[in-house]
């Protein structure tokens, strides 16, 4: 049996229906079971528990042969990260508590760096936070995910410009898909190993600048595309305007800064590589489908 957080999500949903496809018992933590009735539905145990509930994860985890864990996403979260620092608290003593026979993490890309990460300080924090455990831990260090294009969707279509926060376009961006992610967890799931081990999750092998990005969802939408670079002095109002507030902007903004300097980056030493089969193409395809 295997319990999985973030049932409900792209990335959780996508565990568990790798781990359903390969025969495998899952249970999935939730904080509303109405919204996963779905899964109930196709035999998946419930749990319900808030993330940053000690007792309810311990519950949850128990028994497990193996747990896939993460923080809910927050584009704009609280300054200090409260939130996040609460769930990475409760997840590390759950486990403690529980001793499964795993835990495979979702991480990020640039998780290993000590500063300049903006909002993937808290997978980082996680990171830190778990490598003592007991029990045998994997990092899922995860590219951009190329879902957040979703709500761009209609503004590209419209205007036939995909813009960018991210610098130079010629570079060839660390793009991911979600259901790759989740076949990434679910294999790491059900494979032994001691220790701790660190996998860089990207697309396929090669990758993409965003000028083909952008290039990909044109012939998806039938029309031309092409990448725009977002200048600097833009990033805060149309951050803004994408619903962030304007006081919690930071994060994000230092975030990009250091995808573009080069300070986050994949290919380090000790880390095993992951490439996801979904291209840039087929993602395109699907999503305008």
């Amino acid at each position: 049996m295997f319990t999985v957080m973030g049932i409900t999500g792209r990335v959780g949903g996508a565990v568990a229906e790798n781990l359903l496809a390969a025969g495998k018992t899952v249970r999935g933590v939730v904080r509303n079971p109405e919204k996963a009735k779905a899964w109930a539905d196709r035999g998946v145990e419930l749990v319900q528990s808030a993330y940053d509930d000690t007792a309810g994860l311990a519950n949850a985890f128990a028994g497990a042969e193996g747990v896939f864990a993460m923080i809910p996403p927050d584009f704009a979260p609280a300054p200090g990260l409260p939130d996040q620092k609460r769930t990475i608290a409760a997840i590390r003593e759950a486990l403690a508590q529980s001793k499964p026979g795993k835990a495979v993490f979702l991480s990020s890309i640039g998780s290993e760096k000590p500063s300049g990460l903006g909002l993937i300080t808290s997978t980082h924090l996680i990171e830190q936070a778990t490598r003592a455990l007991s029990i045998p831990v994997a990092y899922l260090r995860a590219g951009s995910f190329m879902e957040n294009w979703l709500g761009a969707l209609d503004h590209i279509r419209a205007t036939g410009e995909m813009p960018f926060f991210y610098a130079p376009l010629e570079r060839k961006f660390p793009l991911v898909a979600t259901q790759d992610i989740g076949l990434a967890g679910a294999k790491v799931l059900q494979e032994s190993w001691m220790g701790e081990r660190v996998l860089e999750v990207n697309g396929p092998e090669g990758g993409t600048d965003l000028h083909e990005t952008a290039a990909a969802f044109g012939r998806a939408l039938g029309r031309e595309v092409k990448a725009v670079q977002l200048p600097e002095a833009a990033w805060q109002s149309v951050l803004e305007a994408m619903g962030m507030p304007a006081d919690r902007t930071g994060l994000y903004i230092e975030m990009v800064k250091s995808f573009n300097s080069g300070w986050i980056h994949f290919d380090n030493p000790g880390t095993e590589k992951f490439h996801g089969p979904t291209t840039i193409e087929a993602f395109a395809q699907k999503l305008v489908k």
